[in-house]
C-alpha cells in the first residue's frame, strides 16, 4: 500500500503564505533543493488544489525559469514523470501532460489509489491537505522549516485538527533549514 505524504515548506511560525501571498521568502538553495528532489524521487502522484497546480505548472516548460539550476531541472524531471490531479470546481481543463481533473475531492477514491498505486502520493496545499487531515488519510507529514518569521498568512496545517505524531526523522539542511517527519500516531 503506498502512503499518502503532506510535504510542505513552511514558515518558523507555521505559515505557507504571508498576508500578500510572495513566497520569495520560501526558495531554496541548491542544497535544500537537492534535498527535495531526494523526497519527490519516489513520489509517483501528485495532488493538487487549483492554485498549487497553477503555481507548479512551471514545471512543465523549466527552460523559461531565471537563472535555473541542475538541481531546478532536475526537480522538473521528476515532476513531469508524476501524474498529477488536480481538484477545482472552477478550472475548466489543465494545461499539462499526465495530469487529470477532479471537481471534488473524494476520500474513497484517494483511499482507493493508496491502495493500487505502487508509489506513493503527495498533497500539496494547506486547504486540500486539510481535507485528507480531516479524512485521516495523510499517513506522513514532512515539513520543511524555513528559517523566516511571517507573522501571520496562510496556516500550514488545519486549525481544527488534533493528532498526536511520531518523529520519524529530523535533520538541518542548507543554511538553517530544518526538515521534520511525523508519522500520525494510531
Amino acid at each position: 500500500m503506498s502512503k499518502l505524504i503532506y510535504f510542505m515548506p513552511m514558515s518558523l511560525d507555521g505559515y505557507i503564505a504571508g498576508e500578500t501571498d510572495p513566497l520569495d521568502w520560501s526558495v531554496p538553495d541548491e542544497e535544500v533543493s537537492a534535498f527535495i528532489n531526494d523526497l519527490h524521487r519516489p513520489i509517483g502522484t501528485y495532488l493538487y488544489g487549483r492554485k498549487n497546480y497553477q503555481t507548479m505548472t512551471v514545471w512543465a516548460t523549466p527552460d523559461v525559469i531565471p537563472g535555473h539550476t541542475p538541481a531546478t531541472l532536475d526537480f522538473a524531471q521528476i515532476w513531469q514523470a508524476a501524474d498529477k490531479i488536480v481538484y477545482s470546481k472552477s478550472l475548466a481543463t489543465v494545461s499539462t501532460p499526465r495530469t487529470r481533473l477532479e471537481r471534488e475531492f473524494e476520500p474513497q477514491a484517494v483511499r482507493a489509489l493508496k491502495a493500487q498505486l505502487p508509489h506513493d502520493l503527495t498533497v500539496a496545499g494547506p486547504n486540500l491537505a486539510a481535507q485528507a487531515i480531516q479524512a485521516g488519510l495523510v499517513d506522513e507529514y514532512q515539513l520543511l522549516v524555513v528559517p523566516f518569521v511571517l507573522g501571520g498568512g496562510k496556516q500550514v496545517l488545519p486549525s481544527n485538527v488534533r493528532a498526536k505524531l511520531n518523529l520519524l526523522d529530523e535533520r538541518r539542511v542548507g543554511k538553517g533549514w530544518v526538515y521534520l517527519r511525523y508519522h500520525p500516531q494510531v
